[in-house]
């Protein structure tokens, strides 16, 4: 950890003295203080002050055809074998054209849905999916847009993300994603196929939308369909995930959200939702940006689920209230030693 710290450190300082390096590093932080009841008892792990998030990111232009994308969670410890397993993405992307590109390295999974597309730092309480499915894997995609980036396709070979789960690299997802941009309507849909043990595979059909109600209102809705051989195909195993935002000024954010997580397939091939599940969780939140940009926000929010949830594990109980009190920053490092120059 500390050779990461003196590495970006060194490399801040020696493309601050540039100008116009193809660099930018940015930090950003969460810290919470949070409660957790479940039937009126006190969840002692998961009460107090708690530090969320702690993470590096890079990314740049090394040529006009070459860029690079890295996010590294600085607070999540890991073993030297095992480095990175705390870098959420790292990528050479390359852009044949105006429409056509090209990207190696560990990246984003390509599923649909807006919650699943927030960044984690952005988020306050999710589905029973949301924390059980890992989200950043190695492997190769490709992707055309269409003029004025409005319609983006891409087409994923990654690892599943169900490997360590099953203790195996060996094991890998085909995906295929539509990102639109239109207006008041965005949209992340896919289509994936993702190996669960040696040659039996789990297929998901994801549909997050977004809906802009004038400027300030947002409207997001996501359903996220699971299903393996020999099980119903549509309904019995799903996740649904729905959020209202409103900002009624560039200082405030307030959102009520709610998700429904359910697995009825009498099967054991969804990994992230077990079979018996049926669980619903509702919330609502609150964000403070004293400055009127993303850079500091404070926020408080709070959340009660109740139902079945049959998880070894289980992020989201019956009966749980759940009450979170935080502040996050974003420091734009190279801007900083500009400012002091």
């Amino acid at each position: 950890m500390k050779k990461v710290l003196l590495l970006v450190v060194a490399t801040a300082i020696t493309a601050a003295a540039q100008d116009n390096a193809p660099v930018n590093i940015n930090f950003e932080a969460r810290g919470d203080y949070q409660r957790d009841y479940v039937d009126g008892e006190t969840v002692k792990d998961n009460t107090g002050f708690k530090g969320q998030y702690f993470n590096i990111e890079a990314y740049g232009n090394i040529t006009g055809r070459f860029s690079y994308y890295f996010k590294h969670r600085l607070n999540k410890s890991t073993l030297d074998s095992h480095f990175f397993d705390a870098t959420e993405q790292l990528h050479l992307d390359y852009q044949f054209d105006d429409h056509f590109s090209l990207s190696a390295g560990k990246q984003v999974v390509a599923i649909g849905g807006m919650e699943y597309y927030r960044a984690p730092i952005d988020l306050y309480y999710c589905s029973q999916f949301w924390n059980n499915i890992a989200c950043y894997e190695w492997g190769v995609s490709a992707s055309y847009a269409t003029a004025g980036n409005r319609d983006r396709f891409t087409v994923q070979f990654c690892e599943s993300p169900f490997a360590k789960h099953i203790e195996t690299s060996d094991a890998y997802g085909y995906s295929l994603l539509w990102s639109g941009r239109h207006s008041w309507f965005k949209s992340e849909w896919s289509v994936n196929l993702f190996e669960i043990r040696s040659g039996h595979f789990i297929n998901y059909i994801a549909l997050g939308n977004s809906f802009d109600l004038g400027d300030k209102v947002t409207v997001e809705l996501d359903y996220l369909n699971r299903a393996s051989s020999h099980q119903t195909f549509l309904f019995k195993d799903c996740t649904v995930v729905g959020e209202v935002g409103y900002r009624p000024s560039i200082h405030f954010r307030l959102h009520a959200k709610a998700s429904y997580d359910v697995n009825r397939s009498g099967t054991d091939a969804d990994l992230t939702v077990a079979d018996g599940t049926e669980v619903t969780r509702l919330g609502a939140g609150i964000e403070y940006y004293p400055l009127g940009t993303p850079d500091i926000r404070l926020h408080a929010a709070y959340a009660y689920s109740w139902g079945t949830n049959t998880d070894p594990a289980p992020a989201v109980l019956d009966k749980q209230s759940y009450i979170d009190v935080g502040l996050s920053w974003k420091v734009d490092l190279l801007k900083l030693f500009k400012l002091k120059n």
